[in-house]
């Protein structure tokens, strides 16, 4: 199912070229991301919902990979994979997105959001089911699964519901099978914007359960500081790189304890923007990507060929 929200470009024209009677076309004014995937969720008919936005890519295997662990693992509602970055043009990056796969509590979720983006989960039904709430934004009472009222970090606030109102568990698999397009545009609005949605589900979250918040948001808050920062400098932003990091660790220093390497890796990208030539600088950051790219992909390779040999038959190993 393709839910047109609105689209301006010609990729409606394009998918109207296959003749597939299995493609349908929804089609609506704009409602932002969130209204898009409730549009796609009420239409849905199946068992299970899978979500792919417009500018990502799955790997022809990832929507059979993610079944097979479902369907073994009826305790998961949210089935996640990692992700691989690709540039505004569709070429790889050779650096994943390498989460905690099991073991992902509210407050672990909160903090980290190992889900990383919507394109990388499917979904049973019944979850989506189990947090259902009615609304009326647009003229008439509909059913809502995520906020259409958030136009960023909607994805976080919708798993967060669903690991605090549901029994469901989340779990990921192994494989990079999502690859996820990296937008380098409007770095300053973007990062201000998405911390404002960020403190709007701390706002959201506090009205259903307040204690969950009095014990996670400081800490989350200061993570989401921490990841805001490593964007900026990523963008060459120093003063606002700077501004994030500092501003993450008198939040709540407990990320430094808690993960000393990831947040000592930003401290250092951040001062080495201010204290390196920019060509210098580049030369390094390009260096460890290439080299933590090797790494990751080395894990993900053992990690697969460990879960394969987890799922074969007791006869079989």
């Amino acid at each position: 199912m393709i839910v047109d929200d609105g689209a301006t470009d010609s990729s409606i024209a394009l998918c109207k070229q296959f003749n597939d009677p299995r493609m349908r076309i929804i089609h609506q004014k704009n409602r932002g991301l969130a209204g898009a995937r409730n549009t796609g969720i009420r239409h849905a008919q199946g068992d299970y919902l899978a979500f792919l936005d417009s500018d990502d890519l799955w790997l022809p295997e990832k929507l059979e990979k993610h079944i097979q662990h479902l369907d073994r693992s009826p305790q998961v509602g949210v089935s996640f994979c990692r992700s691989s970055f690709i540039d505004d043009r569709g070429n790889p990056l050779g650096i994943y997105q390498l989460p905690k796969l099991t073991d992902i509590t509210p407050g672990y979720l909160f903090c980290r959001n190992p889900i990383s983006n919507g394109s990388s989960v499917v979904i049973r039904r019944e979850v989506f089911d189990g947090i259902e709430f009615q609304a009326n934004l647009y003229g008439e009472v509909e059913n809502f699964y995520f906020d259409d009222t958030f136009r960023q970090s909607e994805d976080i606030e919708c798993w967060l519901r669903i690991a605090l109102q549901t029994d469901w568990q989340i779990e990921g698999i192994p494989e990079a099978l999502t690859l996820y397009r990296v937008n380098t545009g409007g770095l300053s609005a973007n990062v201000f914007k998405q911390f404002d949605y960020w403190e709007q589900i701390v706002t959201k979250t506090q009205a259903y359960d307040p204690d969950f918040v009095t014990q996670w948001a400081s800490k989350a808050r200061a993570y989401q500081f921490r990841y805001l920062a490593r964007r900026a400098a990523r963008q060459r932003s120093r003063s606002m790189a700077t501004q994030l990091i500092h501003r993450a660790l008198a939040t709540d220093r407990r990320i430094f304890l808690e993960e000393p390497r990831r947040t000592l890796l930003t401290l250092g990208a951040v001062y080495s923007l201010w204290l390196l030539p920019q060509p210098v600088y580049r030369t390094i950051e390009t260096l460890a990507m290439k080299i933590t790219g090797s790494s990751q992909k080395r894990r993900i390779q053992q990690e697969q060929l460990l879960n394969q040999s987890l799922s074969l038959p007791s006869d079989l190993t």
